[in-house]
């Protein structure tokens, strides 16, 4: 994905794009004659098919035109309910389960774009570095859900479709040690327009999928709901309330400095809510509070 500081553990391909900056109105994108082509192709394909089954194919495959996309992911995201998987592609065999099994089982209650989609993120394209606390990328969901999955970085459209209904288009980097450059970025960002209007006109014509989604959306919400009373009671028999906010907060990769931020109370409070918890958890680092938290999950 250009150089950029920080490397993956044990990959020479850097991890993080602290302090990325966006395209300006005067920004060059310097996109091949042939590659443009292709991408208007494959939309017109796109819109072709877009009342068929495979609709959201040609789309991903379209996109793959503009720049080299190691795998997508298409979901279903409603407010309080599990996300529904709509679309797959390209993601490797051995990594599929552990990849799956972040988002759409109970991984993605610590998910940053499941996070923003509760908390109303708005229509656009997103790099996960735009979305992620600020100790996200030295967490160890990211080193578990992300890493240990082959996947270092990931991209994110995402779409209103009404009916309380949005859809997620997620850009997997990584499983190759490739990452996006900043202008791969700028020619993702500038097709957003299109990208949404066809997934927009995709819920449009195909109603049934959407709320086919929905229904099954409703169905899974007493799932959901245990497993958010079970993420929100982690370590009631021992933590007061507080020091469960701010557990939430450094599993979800939130530094002392955002912790403080987000709860509105002093740093200091939060280094001795820290320090009460890993006492009263007898654990001593994130890590033991996140295998912790993950057995509670499973045991719950």
């Amino acid at each position: 994905m250009s150089q950029r500081p920080g490397a993956l553990p044990g990959r020479g391909s850097p991890a993080r794009l602290r302090g990325m900056s966006k395209a300006q109105d005067q920004t060059l994108i310097a996109l091949p004659w042939r590659a443009l082509h292709q991408w208007h192709a494959g939309l017109q394909q796109a819109f072709a098919h877009i009342e068929q089954d495979d609709a959201l194919r040609y789309l991903a495959q379209a996109i793959g035109h503009l720049v080299s996309i190691e795998s997508v992911m298409i979901s279903l995201e409603r407010k309080d309910q599990p996300p529904l998987s709509l679309y797959l592609q390209g993601i490797p065999e051995q990594y599929r389960d552990s990849v799956i099994g972040r988002y759409f089982s109970v991984g993605y209650l610590l998910d940053p774009f499941c996070l923003a989609v509760e908390q109303g993120l708005a229509e656009g394209f997103y790099h996960l570095e735009e979305i992620a606390p600020d100790h996200f990328f030295d967490s160890d969901y990211y080193k578990t859900y992300y890493l240990k999955a082959g996947c270092s970085e990931d991209s994110y459209f995402i779409v209103d479709v009404g009916n309380q209904s949005k859809v997620s288009l997620s850009l997997f980097q990584g499983f190759g040690g490739e990452t996006l450059s900043h202008s791969q970025l700028d020619v993702l960002r500038a097709v957003e327009p299109m990208v949404a209007e066809f997934i927009r006109e995709f819920a449009r014509r195909n109603p049934a999928i959407v709320e086919q989604g929905a229904s099954a959306a409703r169905a899974q919400t007493d799932i959901k709901r245990s497993i958010q009373q079970a993420f929100e009671h982690f370590g009631c028999d021992v933590l007061t309330e507080r020091e469960r906010e701010v557990a939430h907060m450094i599993l979800r990769g939130h530094s002392v400095k955002s912790t403080a931020q987000q709860m509105s109370i002093a740093i200091e409070t939060v280094r001795m809510h820290r320090k009460n918890l890993y006492l009263k958890l007898a654990i001593s680092s994130q890590s033991e509070l996140f295998a912790l938290f993950i057995e509670w999950l499973r045991q719950d």
